[in-house]
């Protein structure tokens, strides 16, 4: 069987990536952009600034297409993944209302308030979706369930007039919504000139991001988790039933039509910790690693390898980025003595993200009753075999990382090789395309440190300082006035 490729898109909160894949889940070509810094116009406002969520899409397949030398014929179809959570009001041409708010945006999570100049309100995916095939269609998975009028039984939109009255939002200012796997439209011939794109090639459906992460990790099976590191680090199950959300968790529509995903709280700012901490460092400490042939991530790697499991004692809460509704909420490192080096400090990050998460899929477990023997970790932190080893420690299972761990251009390749025919089903194509690297096992000595620390002082940790935190962050804000 001669190859045939399929482009997923990965359109983030920080870059677009975009990715060649074939029928064997191997990635052949990628191309990204980032984007450009978020704008806030006022206290809680997060936007994407001007045309940037299309322009940065626009720069990555051009450079993707440009480096391609197949036969375009041989490319089935594009999935198109983006940020889920974010709000987007279209006029009624398709183009842009209003900047694109963000998921850090507190008005994203606002009931709607109409406006004449608002033809449609929808998700990132839709508004691409328009952009590349001249449609105002959209995937129903990346319609959040607490912004829009989503019957997660049926995976349509309510039809209960209190559920619209909640939202808010006429029917008519609705986009029209496929399932996982639908095609939606094809590259326009607009889209073609500015792409580089095939025109006429099908533009397939997905899932809000972290569905489509899932899926290209493999997480189809019961009895496994997902850890997710992104910017927003969470962790997953998969299952069958539409479960009632609960306080530890909230059940989120799947790649895989009527299948659903259980999603544990999560940490905001995530992975951007460890990009924090390297800014910080400072730029001679950087030009120091590059002078020796090595990046600041293999430098502090090879620091933090030598400090013990616990970190001497040094523990980080990472709260660097605190939601809105609870400002007081702060990022913080206790413990420090004359012992502690910069390697303790990256350490120490790596292991409160690995317990705050084991932590937080424990709470879900005991709320929804599957028992994990499998942890597959996704992201760009599973590249670190120090972090990796960390987070089998601290979760006591087997710890697995897959060959492509930019799992959601290749979950969006999946979407596109089940709707052109290519695999049968979603099974079969996992099956397929998505493939183990290696694997970690909890090494018996930190396991007992981790977990005598987070038993017996880690989980306590944030309860225990919360006032401390909101008598500070009030004392400042008096301050301040």
């Amino acid at each position: 069987m001669r190859d045939v490729y399929f482009l997923g898109v990965d359109s983030g909160t920080q870059s677009t990536k975009v990715s060649l894949i074939n029928q064997s889940g191997e990635v052949l070509l990628s191309a990204s952009e980032s984007l450009r810094p978020m704008v806030s116009r006022q206290r809680g406002w997060v936007e994407h600034p001007e045309d940037d969520l299309w322009d940065s899409a626009k720069a990555a397949l051009t450079k993707l297409m440009a480096s391609f030398t197949g036969d375009v014929s041989a490319i089935k179809g594009i999935g198109l993944c983006s940020i889920r959570c974010c709000r987007v009001f279209l006029k009624k041409d398709g183009s842009l209302a209003a900047p694109v708010m963000s998921w850090m945006d507190v008005r994203a999570y606002e009931p709607f308030e109409d406006d004449p100049d608002i033809g449609y309100t929808g998700s990132t995916s839709g508004y691409l979706t328009f952009r590349l095939t001249g449609e105002l269609k959209d995937t129903i998975a990346n319609s959040y369930q607490y912004q829009f009028p989503v019957d997660t039984d049926t995976w349509t939109w309510s039809e209960d007039p209190e559920v619209q009255a909640t939202f808010g939002i006429p029917r008519a200012k609705l986009l029209d919504m496929g399932l996982p796997g639908d095609v939606l439209g094809r590259v326009s011939a607009a889209a073609a000139r500015e792409t580089g794109l095939p025109e006429g090639l099908p533009v397939v459906a997905t899932a809000n991001d972290k569905a489509v992460e899932a899926l290209g990790s493999g997480l189809i099976e019961p009895r496994v988790a997902l850890l997710s590191l992104g910017t927003y680090i969470t962790s997953m199950l998969s299952g069958e039933e539409n479960l009632p959300d609960g306080t530890t968790y909230f059940t989120n529509l799947s790649s895989i039509p009527h299948r659903y995903l259980y999603e544990s709280t999560g940490i905001r700012g995530g992975m951007w910790h460890i990009s924090w901490f390297k800014s910080v460092i400072g730029e001679d400490f950087e030009r120091s690693a590059r002078e020796s042939g090595r990046t600041v991530e293999e430098v502090l790697e090879v620091e933090a390898a030598k400090v013990p499991a616990g970190s001497d004692g040094l523990l980080t809460l990472p709260d660097w980025l605190a939601p809105a509704s609870q400002l007081y909420q702060k990022g913080v490192m206790i413990g420090f003595d004359q012992r502690h080096t910069r390697g303790h400090m990256y350490r120490s990050i790596m292991e409160a993200l690995a317990m705050r998460m084991k932590n937080n899929l424990d709470d879900m477990v005991g709320d929804v009753g599957t028992v994990p023997e499998k942890l597959i970790v996704c992201g760009g932190g599973s590249n670190s075999p120090l972090f990796m080893q960390i987070v089998s420690d601290v979760f006591g299972i087997r710890t697995v990382r897959n060959r492509v761990n930019g799992a959601a251009g290749l979950g969006a390749a999946i979407s596109v090789a089940v709707a052109t025919g290519v695999y049968d089903d979603f099974p079969q194509a996992v099956a397929a395309m998505v493939h183990e690297q290696d694997e970690y096992n909890p090494i018996p000595s930190n396991r007992r440190v981790y977990e005598a620390i987070n038993t017996g002082v880690y989980r306590d940790l944030v309860p225990m300082l919360e006032g401390t935190l909101m008598q500070m962050h009030e004392a400042v804000e008096a301050a301040q006035e």
